[in-house]
């Protein structure tokens, strides 16, 4: 006989509210009837905090503090009643809408460890060989030019750009296929090292940009064959979760204007900002979390804190753990807090009265040479692991005497993942290679996010918490290390 998984109270109260927002009568609802029902179904944990499945098919935390409610995974291994709530004080913007319930899945891996399907990056080559070789005169670079030589035409651009746009988080291993091909027209090395290439994630603005230049300079069909270009690579990379949310929005945005020449004469002859727009207005709003990136910065930035803090599910603590890497983040302003839920906010206090905040202007992403590894690299290191804080409040955490933990050195290895002491406090590496590249790319695009929303600098070699991650997923990559 197979056996039962136990009850769970967040499990059941995910399963009523889908089942309620997949019936076709819910987008008819009045606003307040659908925000009843989605408060009715309020759960309450022992420690206080309010939550509620809502809007993006995501829960929501109540913020006993000023009362927001924040994008937050909850804690499922803690018991939960379900008391309600008043539905006049639930905003509009955590009741579910009903098409972002089905939103498009994807992935937050990043692109080390885990490689890019080699049938993928045969595609994108021989679409690259087919349109490298246009006259840059015919085809100028006016985005991207920090990456590419001035003699590049804007086709190899726009499939570059495509790339970066659709990729969740852009870190590659330095030995990535899909980078190579694209190697001889690079202005310089790209960001990061041979192990990592940490790189910048453009606005849609500038593969916008490549199109509208060719219609304000009375060359239709060459800004069609841009769009078209666009639309083909995205085309390519559906093949691969990592990228395949942003790739249809994307086909959404572009496949009209191929079906409809003219389509965005207007827009694109006025400015490029107009035809950006006319580009996201055509964006399905089941799609419409794929590109918060560039319509809600501040939004994204909430979705990719969820995200990170999902990715360390595996840990005992997953928002005291996602708060570690939280602390990379460059704050000079104490602007991040505000944005945090309490849980979260809480631990990133702690670590920040403690000086261990915006720690990632020294860090290198080399393997070799590790500090955070084992003690013998460096002098002066504790021999054994320091023990995970418990938190009073959830219960949850592990001291070094936990069973079934071994220690390595600098770290500790246990069922739930290792525990790697840094000068940042413990890092909890996952288990499994999946789960590491779900944690890297998470915490890559939060700091990407971070700097959309703070203008804060992204370090060229990436951030402090990717040295361990990095370290782990080296040696188990697709490809034979450099």
């Amino acid at each position: 006989m197979a056996a039962v998984r136990p009850w769970n109270a967040f499990t059941a109260a995910e399963a009523e509210v889908r089942s309620m927002v997949a019936d076709a009568r819910w987008q008819t609802l009045p606003e307040p009837d659908r925000a009843h029902a989605i408060a009715a179904r309020t759960l309450v944990t022992r420690d206080g905090d309010r939550w509620v499945f809502g809007a993006h098919a995501r829960w929501h935390l109540h913020d006993p503090a000023d009362g927001r409610w924040h994008l937050a995974p909850p804690p499922r291994r803690l018991r939960a009643r379900q008391v309600g709530h008043h539905a006049t004080a639930l905003p509009s913007g955590v009741v579910p809408s009903g098409p972002d319930f089905i939103a498009e899945p994807g992935s937050t891996q990043a692109f080390v460890g885990p490689d890019v399907p080699v049938k993928l990056c045969e595609q994108i080559r021989e679409l690259l060989r087919a349109n490298c070789r246009k006259s840059e005169l015919d085809y100028p670079l006016t985005a991207f030019g920090e990456i590419f030589a001035r003699d590049v035409p804007s086709t190899v651009a726009a499939v570059w750009g495509t790339i970066m746009w659709c990729a969740y988080a852009p870190a590659f291993d330095g030995n990535e296929r899909l980078l190579t091909i694209f190697g001889e027209f690079l202005r310089r090395p790209l960001p990061g090292d041979e192990w990592v290439r940490w790189l910048p994630a453009p606005p849609l603005i500038d593969l916008v940009t490549l199109v509208a230049e060719r219609r304000r300079a009375g060359q239709p069909r060459t800004a069609l064959r841009l769009a078209a270009l666009i639309g083909d690579t995205a085309h390519i990379l559906l093949s691969d979760i990592r990228f395949r949310p942003r790739a249809l929005a994307l086909l959404t945005m572009v496949e009209p204007v191929l079906k409809r020449p003219g389509l965005d004469d207007e827009a694109a002859l006025r400015d490029d900002h107009a035809l950006r727009l006319a580009w996201l207005r055509r964006c399905p709003q089941r799609l419409a979390r794929a590109v918060l990136v560039d319509t809600d910065p501040e939004a994204h930035l909430s979705h990719t804190v969820y995200d990170l803090v999902e990715a360390l599910a595996f840990a005992p603590d997953p928002p005291r753990a996602a708060a570690v890497y939280l602390a990379d983040l460059s704050d000079s302003r104490s602007m991040l807090p505000a944005r945090l839920d309490h849980r979260l906010r809480h631990a990133y206090d702690e670590l920040r009265r403690a000086g261990l905040t915006s720690t990632s202007a020294s860090e290198r992403t080399e393997p070799d040479g590790f500090a955070v590894m084992t003690p013998d690299v460096r002098p002066g290191a504790r021999t054994g692991p320091r023990p995970m804080p418990r938190d009073s409040r959830t219960g949850s955490g592990a001291g070094a005497g936990d069973t079934g933990e071994r220690a390595a050195g600098g770290r500790q290895e246990t069922g739930a993942g290792v525990r790697v002491e840094t000068g940042v406090g413990v890092r909890v590496i996952p288990p499994d290679r999946a789960g590491a590249a779900a944690v890297l790319g998470a915490a890559y695009a939060v700091g990407l996010a971070w700097s959309r929303v703070s203008g804060a600098r992204v370090p060229e070699r990436g951030f402090a918490g990717s040295v361990p991650l990095v370290h782990r997923l080296i040696h188990e990559r697709d490809d034979s290390p450099i």
